[in-house]
């Protein structure tokens, strides 16, 4: 970020602060040696562990931002599957309002799902044109709000009595997911903005021991944080599908809705302590102008100093190199629509699969949240332990390699739900038509779901955060909102997989259906390794020739 980008700098400033006027970095002016602190040598960075840095506290105001948001999102469709797939107050029947049956409930979840996807988009452009992130954030928060309140209202017991419901859901989809979009490509980047240290140091601990602070391992945390705040948000599907279970649906709605107040208030106290972006132009309509000027040698011919066609432009040939790095980073996304499809089966047709299940005295929407609760435990295990461990034995986990981990054992938890729906529809007394009609669910226990919704987890933790965290660390400066919104995007490409597969969403076919997803993804991590498997040690040496070491 460079300081003419810059409105307000928020500083760790503290009386041991040390200025020095040769230590400023022109472009970084949070760059600076405190004391204790020396710049870190090539010798250095070979030679000590490098850890993560101290986050500063206007990246917890963005972060609480984030869980506010998040404990609203799922909140609101931790019952949309129930809400849209059973009738109301039906006897011996699963809480439900619109009775649209399986094929409808996953079908509308995963446009839901796309439409969340394919709008921060528009955010990314909104942020970058007019209004930046601060603003950007604060508007399409509003925005959610409105459809918040539009699905709480619609969701009473008279406005479903009188066919309310449906027409309700879907305007309040659309509102919702504007909002949402406005909030996900910027609120990602923005956090990461708040660390503002770029050269590695060294910090003496106080066992004596010196240690690098690296800022590639500082935005890794960043990012396991980040997301860790998104699952802590997730419980609230807890709390919204017992709401929906003994009381009805719209206190279901309404809590995440008074919660999402909560969120804007958080985030608009923290606006003084922000580093604060302003808006660059429109990234996304140069970049396609630009692209389209040099199809030929590949960009080549759209740098004012190659321009032989005599072309009216109005970039330089910083930014054709920052375009180029931004597609180059982009190529990684290409596999993740697959991921997103086996992501997404635990929202609709899993929650479905424990319904046919016997799960007790819990409602069978309940079961979705054993993934969030094995990522907030498990991200501070591998944040804390894990990748460290790994740097102590100088092995340094890539980015391929912790996707390509997580596509794995995504694969791995769709075949797993495949042999559980086998085992299912091999049990009686309704055998492959549990849940139809009036038919109850198959004497089997729902407890075998959980080592599925395990694996989902660890898959996130590998894939979904390293995602994040390359979108932000390989996109160019002036291209940070968009090319995390194309990382977004990938998930809109998941749901639209998944209409694909909406004639199979239904019984008989759910081994079916959950077996092919598993295969496809495992065709995919083969395919994603083979043409990805140089990227980390290409990443490594650029990212080392890049250090500005001490001499």
């Amino acid at each position: 970020m460079s300081s003419a980008s810059v409105n307000k700098v928020s500083s760790e400033d503290s009386p041991d602060s040390i200025y020095k006027g040769d230590d400023l970095h022109p472009d970084h002016p949070d760059d600076y040696l405190r004391e204790g602190e020396r710049w870190a040598t090539e010798e250095d960075m070979a030679t000590l562990r490098r850890v993560s840095d101290r986050l500063p506290l206007a990246a917890f105001f963005i972060v609480l931002t984030e869980f506010c948001e998040r404990f609203t999102y799922y909140g609101i469709t931790g019952p949309f599957q129930n809400y849209i797939q059973n009738g109301y107050k039906v006897p011996n029947s699963n809480p439900g309002a619109i009775g649209g049956g399986q094929q409808m409930a996953t079908g509308l979840g995963n446009f839901f799902q796309f439409w969340c996807y394919l709008t921060p988009i528009l955010g990314a452009i909104v942020a970058d044109q007019w209004l930046g992130k601060f603003k950007t954030i604060l508007i399409f928060a509003i925005i959610y709000i409105v459809g918040d309140a539009i699905l709480t209202l619609t969701s009473i017991p008279a406005s479903i009595l009188h066919n309310g419901a449906l027409p309700g859901m879907i305007i309040a989809m659309i509102t919702i997911g504007l909002g949402t979009g406005g909030i996900k490509s910027n609120v990602s980047p923005m956090v990461a903005e708040q660390y503002g240290r770029y050269r590695p140091f060294v910090r003496k601990r106080k066992n004596g021991t010196e240690v690098v602070v690296d800022r590639e391992v500082t935005v890794q945390s960043i990012f396991n944080w980040f997301y860790w705040s998104i699952n802590v948000g997730g419980l609230s599907a807890i709390a919204t599908t017992e709401i929906e279970h003994k009381v009805d649906f719209w206190p279901a709605f309404l809590l995440p809705t008074l919660m999402f107040i909560v969120c804007i208030i958080v985030f608009y106290l923290g606006r003084n302590k922000y580093v604060i972006s302003k808006p660059t132009g429109s990234i996304a309509i140069k970049a396609y102008r630009a692209i389209k000027a040099g199809k030929v040698n590949w960009l080549e011919y759209a740098k004012p100093s190659f321009n032989v066609a005599g072309l009216n432009i109005d970039w330089d040939d910083k930014f054709i190199d920052e375009l180029r790095s931004g597609i180059r980073a982009c190529k990684i996304f290409l596999c993740y629509p697959v991921f997103w499809l086996c992501y997404g089966q635990m929202s609709n047709n899993m929650v479905s699969q424990s319904g046919q299940m016997n799960t007790g005295s819990v409602p069978n929407d309940i079961m979705q949240n054993i993934d969030p609760l094995c990522i907030i435990i498990l991200i501070p295990v591998f944040d804390r332990l894990i990748y460290p461990g790994f740097r102590r034995c100088g092995m340094e986990l890539g980015p391929v390699t912790r996707i390509t981990a997580g596509f794995l054992i995504a694969a791995i938890s769709m075949a797993y739900s495949a042999i559980i729906q086998h085992l299912i529809y091999n049990t009686g007394p309704y055998y492959k038509h549990p849940g139809d009609g009036d038919n109850g669910f198959n004497d089997i226990s729902a407890g075998i779901q959980v080592p599925g919704y395990i694996l989902v987890a660890i898959s996130e933790i590998f894939a979904s955060v390293t995602g994040l965290e390359y979108a932000y660390k390989k996109a160019p400066e002036s291209m940070k909102s968009i090319v995390m919104s194309i990382f977004l995007f990938t998930n809109a490409g998941g749901s639209i997989l998944a209409f694909c597969f909406n004639s199979i969403s239904t019984n008989p076919y759910l081994v079916e259906n959950f077996a092919v997803v598993s295969g496809l993804m495992g065709a995919f991590t083969i395919l994603f390794f083979f043409c990805f498997r140089h990227y980390d040690k290409r990443d490594a040496d650029e990212y080392r020739e890049n250090i500005e070491y001490e001499k």
